[in-house]
């Protein structure tokens, strides 16, 4: 019978490096953060969501190029289960999206919000009550502290922020995580630029953000970006 990953230790996980304890420290993190983002406003709630963003999307995206493509090959049933978790993937890129568009005062702003946490806590339960403990029973413990340095390497170059229409699955998510990437924590940095500069240059910073998300944009619509999804997922 398998068990959750949430209710093992970390030895039972294959050790600290093993991808599932990596993972499952991921997932503590993001129900910390989710709990600091309740009753958040304005600028505040701004800024939980941009840790939100930078811990999920890298995350996700390092699964998606890492760690899914093991599963469909270990597992009979690997395509089934990949697809339902890409497709909660690609619907918090898109919550996360439409965040960006209105403002605080919009009633949808609430909605959009109660859709995105509800959809993260989804997908966490799916993963370490599902998937995980199909992959623990599939590899051997050096397989999964391979994974998890594999995992760990591609998660701190893989973009930060969402990307509706690029492809949940190899070659097109690997081929733009790099110019995503450089984009994303660039646009991170000026952002953080931004809210500590004076009010004169904010102006700049932000047109300076809105230049990098217009590139980031032309980057998801090329052809090959939007490859392998089988079925289609993105946008």
């Amino acid at each position: 019978m398998t068990r959750s990953i949430a209710d093992q230790t970390v030895a039972e996980l294959g050790g600290a490096g093993s991808v599932l304890a990596r993972q499952r420290a991921d997932h503590v993190e993001l129900d910390r953060l989710l709990h600091e983002l309740d009753g958040t406003v304005g600028r505040e709630q701004e800024k939980v969501l941009r840790r939100i963003d930078r811990l999920v999307f890298s995350h996700a995206f390092a699964e998606e190029t890492v760690l899914w493509p093991v599963l469909r090959r270990v597992l009979p049933d690997g395509e089934a289960l990949t697809l339902q978790v890409e497709e909660e993937h690609q619907e918090v890129n898109e919550l996360v999206g439409a965040l960006e568009t209105v403002g605080h005062d919009d009633p949808r702003r609430a909605q959009l919000l109660t859709r995105l946490v509800a959809v993260l806590r989804e997908d966490v339960r799916d993963e370490e009550d599902v998937l995980f403990p199909r992959l623990q029973e599939a590899v051997d413990a050096d397989e999964l502290r391979r994974l998890g340095r594999r995992w760990e390497l591609v998660r701190r170059i893989s973009p930060t922020r969402p990307h509706p229409t690029v492809s949940r699955r190899p070659p097109g998510n690997a081929l733009s995580a790099l110019p995503l990437s450089l984009l994303d924590r660039t646009r991170d940095m000026v952002d953080a630029g931004v809210h500590r500069a004076p009010e004169r240059v904010v102006p700049v910073g932000r047109a300076v953000s809105r230049g990098l998300a217009t590139v980031a944009g032309l980057v998801e619509r090329v052809p090959l970006a939007r490859k392998g999804d089988r079925p289609p997922t993105s946008r």
